[in-house]
């Protein structure tokens, strides 16, 4: 007899999201050479941190837009960073600079997925050629318990009825996409590699924010000590310094008593070539799909692997997570024998981590949402905000979110409502995130994989008669309505925003002739002593 099943744990009304951590002041930086918490403080006090966010005044200035152009610094060159930068380009916005902690950007990392809500945003800055080019279009995501057996399978992006694709891709050849379109539009010359944000400030109702920056790869100083502008965006990651500078009382990131092994391996097609495979339960699981366009052209699959295990029970008070190197590779003896009988997807699971030569380890962290993002002129953006467990395959999808968001916000600003247009967008993100991180927390779609385990662990042979249809697609379409990528929702704002891209593409042609000519009869004037002083 088949129980009836309570709602998705995310959606209880008894769930809430915890706001333990309060900010403290406004600005601060650290001082030269320290790593820890050691502060130097700016005696300027915040409003109570429970509060709704503070909105400038608004007076009647110039739109944000208007010349100077307001100079606009990105802490991160991330998936986050580098979204933020092309989309504020986008709105409008010239001068931005973007600083990355790490001293070179390599096709480092392994798969990630981006989701349609975000293709859209991607599609609407002219990079949909180049994704098809790189990654894998997903055409469906199947889940099988840890017996092999098919719980649900469904298709994804475009074979979903969807506007746009829904992308399975290399998370560093990613970031070098976009960071190619940054390159292109703004100028190799805005990236500044080796450059950690180490603070910042402001004062309270100023015009600008000036933020600090040091090298790690040596004790020598930044080349660029500290910059000023108009906003500072901080998508510095999970381990944010800017986060940690406004809340220094939270600590590490939160461990799930998860760890993820996760590598890449070149192998015949398996499925259809473009299918996503979920495979066991909350405390084991594993999950494969591939990630790149060129070895499909050849007739092969590179598949990215993730061998998911607990390794520290679900009662543990401790959260600290384990010390780990995302950069260096690890032993299999580590992870693989719990795995050594599982097939699942056509993909025998041991035959996959034997053939694979690099793996990676990466502890399964996320973060307590936060009662604000933004205070003055800085905000926190992706990860810096809202780190959140990789269920769902929603990481990189809120970022590229986040960017959009943020860019619409700041290019409807006037000049005397910076601080209003970065509460407008922190109001317009931080609940949905925040929904988001907990909903993750409860296992998000992958909680049909533990309603399988708990109601039937050793197997079955027909999965209608352990879960029902419609429990298992109420299931699915309720994240994809938390996570905001419903297939209506993002082909109404498809149609709404159809040739985006081409007419942006018309008006950076034709300015950049119109600043073609400017220089044109600047170098015609000096040529001919006109505007030369004697």
């Amino acid at each position: 007899m088949v129980r009836p099943a309570p709602a998705p744990p995310w959606l209880t009304p008894a769930r809430q999201v915890p706001t333990t951590f309060a900010p403290r002041l406004l600005g601060f930086s650290l001082r030269h050479g320290v790593r820890g918490p050691t502060a130097r403080y700016h005696a300027v006090q915040l409003p109570d941190p429970s509060a709704a966010a503070p909105r400038a005044q608004k007076q009647p200035k110039m739109p944000f837009l208007s010349p100077p152009a307001p100079t606009i610094i990105i802490a991160g060159a991330g998936i986050g960073g580098l979204s933020a930068a092309l989309a504020l380009h986008a709105a409008g916005f010239e001068d931005i600079h973007i600083f990355e902690a790490s001293s070179k950007l390599t096709t480092l990392g392994v798969g990630i997925n981006v989701q349609p809500s975000a293709v859209l945003i991607l599609r609407n800055l002219g990079l949909l050629p180049t994704l098809q080019s790189t990654g894998v279009e997903t055409q469906d995501l199947n889940y099988f318990n840890r017996h092999g057996n098919a719980i649900v399978s469904e298709p994804r992006g475009v074979h979903a009825g969807y506007a746009v694709p829904q992308f399975s891709i290399h998370r560093g050849e990613f970031q070098q996409v976009l960071l190619a379109a940054v390159n292109e539009r703004l100028g190799a010359d805005r990236v500044h590699v080796d450059h950690a944000l180490s603070g910042f400030a402001q004062e309270e109702g100023g015009d600008t924010i000036t933020a600090h920056f040091t090298r790690r790869s040596s004790d020598e100083p930044a080349t660029i000590p500290s910059m000023r502008a108009a906003v500072l965006v901080a998508a510095d990651g999970i381990n944010s310094t800017a986060r940690r500078l406004l809340y220094p009382d939270e600590g590490p990131p939160r461990f799930s008593g998860r760890v993820l092994w996760r590598g890449c391996v070149e192998r015949e097609p398996y499925l259809s070539g473009a299918s996503m495979v979920w495979a066991g339960h909350a405390d084991q699981k594993f999950i494969a799909y591939p990630i790149s366009a060129a070895c499909a052209a050849r007739g092969a699959s590179l598949v990215n692997w993730i061998a998911e295990l607990r390794v520290r029970a679900a009662d543990d008070p401790d959260l600290t997570p384990p010390p780990a190197d995302w950069t260096k590779t690890v032993p299999k003896a580590r992870f693989e024998a719990p795995f050594a009988a599982w097939t699942c997807g056509g993909l025998a699971v041991k035959q996959l981590i034997d053939s694979t030569d690099r793996v990676y380890e990466f502890p399964m962290c996320d973060r307590d949402p936060v009662p604000r993002w933004s205070f003055g002129r800085l905000t926190l953006l992706g990860d810096a905000a809202h780190a959140m467990y990789p269920i769902g395959s929603n990481g990189a999808t809120q970022a590229i979110i986040d960017a959009e968001t943020l860019a619409r916000n700041l290019a409807a600003a006037t000049t005397g409502d910076v601080a209003g247009a970065l509460a407008a967008y922190e109001a317009e993100r931080l609940p949905p995130t925040a929904k988001i991180v907990m909903a993750n927390r409860a296992n998000g779609p992958d909680h049909v994989l533990q309603l399988a385990e708990e109601r039937a662990p050793e197997g079955f042979d027909d999965v209608h008669a352990v879960i029902p249809r419609a429990e298992l697609e109420a299931i699915g379409a309720a994240y994809k309505a938390v996570a905001g990528f419903e297939r209506e929702g993002v082909n109404r704002r498809a149609r709404e925003t159809e040739g985006l891209a081409e007419r942006w593409l018309r008006r950076r042609e034709s300015r950049e002739k119109v600043q073609t000519q400017v220089r044109v009869s600047e170098v015609g004037a000096a040529e001919n002593g006109v505007g030369v002083a004697a």
